[in-house]
């Protein structure tokens, strides 16, 4: 078992050893799967759940990305021999595959394809993090907050208003995807509201009010 599309392409031989080497582990929502700065463990292939990959700094933690199904971490500290460079906790109830570092060498060596496919997923979540600060260096944060509010709205299949939604994270989640302090975070979906353009509908929920508002308030 190689447990996601990330190997697709790789030579029998390297999944061989790969399927041979595999081992699976379950997180409860909320769990660790390694923390920043600790020796490596190996590469994580998510199969189920969600995982948001945290770094913190004077108690302050900022998310860096987060990963679904197909989804990989770990990856830096197999190249560079140090530990992992920041903190990856489940957000949901999660199922992994992890591979050790001695598997993924003993799978390269059978198939150097498997170092390209693992390269190929380290290059896109550098790609995704320029342009992640390239949002955050260019937003507001009422602006960033709009953003997310606007996502969720479509996301719920949202039109010019009509059903409520929610935010799917915590007021505290959404300031550490968003770069800032969960009091920001408040004091954001509070103005949204005053322009009117945002609505409480109870429980955590909120209803579009003026969907042309809120994009405009989101930004380009």
């Amino acid at each position: 078992m190689t447990g996601t599309s990330l190997f697709e392409g790789i030579g029998a031989a390297g999944r061989r050893e790969l399927a041979a080497r595999a081992v699976q582990r379950r997180f409860g929502a909320g769990e660790v799967l390694y923390t920043q700065g600790s020796p490596a463990r190996g590469l994580f292939v998510i199969l189920e759940g969600r995982v948001r990959v945290m770094r913190g700094t004077r108690g302050r933690p900022h998310l860096l990305h987060e990963e679904g199904p197909g989804g990989t971490l770990g990856e830096v500290p197999l190249f560079d021999g140090g530990g992992y460079p920041a903190t990856a906790i489940a957000r949901t109830e999660t199922r992994c595959v992890v591979y050790t570092p001695q598997a993924i060498a003993a799978a390269m060596a059978a198939d150097p394809k498997v170092g390209w496919a693992i390269a190929r997923s380290l290059a896109g979540r550098v790609r995704g993090l320029v342009e992640r600060l390239d949002r955050l260096a260019a937003r507001h944060v009422t602006a960033r907050v709009a953003a997310v509010v606007l996502a969720r709205h479509r996301a719920a299949g949202g039109g010019g208003g009509g059903a409520a939604f929610t935010l799917d994270q915590t007021h505290q989640q959404l300031a550490e995807e968003l770069g800032t302090v969960r009091e920001v975070v408040v004091r954001g979906l509070r103005a949204l509201r005053r322009r009117g353009v945002i609505a409480s509908a109870g429980r955590g929920r909120y209803r579009v009010t003026d969907a042309r508002g809120l994009e405009a308030a989101a930004g380009p």
